[in-house]
């Protein structure tokens, strides 16, 4: 037992921050970004390239993941999404850009860094074994780090006046426009904020996992069910349900792993039974 819930915690600490950024996006902008898998991706490629291949520091490299993505996803908002926005009106067009970028990652990525799976040199080596856990050193430093820039973007929302401006336009956008909150350059922090933690998080979860440039997918559709669960557009939800998704995973594999691999259909049932029973989620409103 305590091994499952030593695993399902790495688990939702590293799902809660993925699910952040996807969540903060919506939020802000009622966009969902399909490509967040892919950022994710991105972010451990570029960790990948800089600590791996070129041999400078892990942090530096993680650093440069996010400030990369941050960069990325600034550009995307102004360039993209606010115009399509503001040409069309329908919700549709949006879905289908955030699609289409999807795809536009995946190609490049493909093209940049092949099919192949990469990793990178352990971080820090060795493994915990007492209270009944066994865990890798460097597993532990990635749920603590995980940790703490969740907590840090907590504080960060809550207390900072760029926080407190996007969870502003999250309220309700039409209101905080008239109190004088700029919109435009807000909803661009918040997307590039978003896809600095996709790119944070990927670069973090190399050193572990590896990477390819076959899981931007799955890992949007992970990111999909949390913010569902815990409800779409809400911080707290995304922490819930990254956590909640971590933990089922967890038990999952340790009780069904005689069935072979179907912790995910198991999954996706009960999540298809619990959203006919609360369709906006944990914590959710009614979208739109």
């Amino acid at each position: 037992m305590e091994q499952v819930i030593a695993n399902g915690l790495y688990l939702g600490a590293q799902y809660a921050l993925i699910a952040l950024g996807l969540t903060l996006i919506f939020g802000l902008m009622n966009v969902l970004n399909f490509a967040h898998g892919q950022m994710y991706v991105l972010g451990g490629f570029i960790t990948y390239a800089i600590y791996g291949q070129l041999g400078l520091p892990f942090p530096v490299a993680v650093v440069a993941s996010g400030i990369s993505l941050a960069v990325i996803g600034g550009l995307m908002e102004r360039y993209l999404f606010r115009t399509v926005i503001r040409r069309s009106h329908r919700e549709e067009s949006t879905m289908l850009l955030a699609a289409a970028t999807a795809f536009f990652f995946d190609a490049v990525i493909l093209l940049i860094f092949g099919e192949k799976q990469r990793g990178v040199p352990k971080i820090v080596k060795g493994v915990f074994n007492d209270f009944g856990v066994i865990m890798p050193y460097d597993r532990i430093v990635v749920a603590v780090l995980a940790a703490l820039m969740i907590l840090g973007f907590i504080l960060f929302m809550k207390y900072s006046r760029t926080g407190r401006a996007m969870r502003a336009l999250a309220q309700d956008r039409v209101a905080a426009q008239l109190m004088g909150i700029k919109v435009d350059r807000y909803t661009m922090i918040g997307f590039a904020l978003g896809a600095m933690l996709a790119g944070v998080v990927g670069g973090l979860l190399v050193s572990i996992t590896g990477v390819n440039s076959g899981i931007g997918g799955p890992i949007s559709v992970k990111a999909f069910l949390m913010i569902m669960i815990g409800g779409a557009g809400v911080v707290g939800g995304a922490i819930a349900g990254g956590f909640i998704l971590g933990m089922m995973e967890s038990v999952g594999l340790t009780v069904l792993r005689e069935y072979g691999d179907v912790t995910y259909l198991v999954i996706f049932a009960a999540l298809m039974i619990f959203l006919a029973i609360r369709p906006n989620g944990l914590m959710g409103k009614p979208w739109g």
